[in-house]
């Protein structure tokens, strides 16, 4: 039986995946490829966007049922459904353009890198609808169950639609992007700049972090959707704590 040394382990972690060595131009060639294939891709699943945007402006108006829905201006719908279908084509195509990217990188990294580098990217993706799912499912109609009832008694609600979609996608982006705090705690912590125990102690100053942070990201005033954001945060920051202390980080 052949023994390997650490050495050796250590060596065949850090070679690189690919020993093919290409000159600058043939790196700008590839970038260009691969960034023409995920233009392409967008373009389409835009397109495809738009081939269906009565379904998604349906879809997106479902958190607000019973609001009757106004075009304040000529052509406001038009130019909404283009910019819902933009919006949709680039949330839909990331995970592509996201594959497209580490294509291009992937032979430049070593075997450790790699092995570092694509569960991080593909729980980043993941964690990313999860926090679009929760923001539609929970925080979106916590936000216009309060709008609506407030003071209803006194006005009616009619909004306009690209307004109403402004605020969604607000809400959506934002959502997405705090569910990457996880992540941002997992490369700190094998990065080794701050420890597991480290971020257990400041739960102090991560509760007035959570507060302060729902409070820009929520497009909102209404103390509902900011208290379901800042649940979720601190549920997410406790949780990507625990994976440090489970990996003895």
């Amino acid at each position: 039986m052949i023994k390997v040394s650490n050495n050796q382990k250590n060596t065949a972690q850090n070679t690189v995946n690919n020993d093919i060595k290409m000159s600058i131009f043939e790196h700008l060639e590839e970038l260009r490829n691969r960034a023409i294939k995920a233009s392409i891709f967008f373009i389409l699943t835009t397109c495809i966007c738009f081939t269906h945007i009565n379904d998604i402006s349906f879809l997106l108006t479902q958190p607000a049922l019973g609001i009757k829905f106004l075009q304040l201006a000529p052509g406001e719908y038009f130019f909404s459904s283009i910019k819902i279908s933009v919006y949709m084509g680039l949330i839909f195509s990331s995970p592509f353009i996201i594959y497209q990217l580490v294509l291009f990188i992937l032979p430049g990294l070593t075997i450790k890198e790699t092995k570092f580098l694509l569960p991080i990217l593909i729980s980043s993706i993941i964690l990313f609808f999860i926090g679009i799912f929760f923001s539609y499912n929970i925080l979106i109609p916590a936000a216009l169950h309060f709008f609506i009832n407030y003071g209803a008694d006194i006005v009616e609600p009619i909004w306009s639609f690209e307004q109403y979609f402004d605020f969604i996608l607000v809400l959506l982006i934002s959502t997405g992007l705090a569910f990457q705090i996880p992540i941002v705690q997992i490369i700190i912590g094998l990065l080794e700049i701050i420890s597991s125990d480290k971020m257990l102690t400041s739960w102090r100053y991560i509760l007035l972090s959570a507060t302060i942070i729902s409070a820009i990201l929520t497009p909102s005033t209404d103390p509902v959707t900011q208290l379901c954001l800042s649940l979720a945060i601190l549920i997410l920051y406790f949780t990507g704590a625990f994976i440090l202390k489970f990996l003895d980080k």
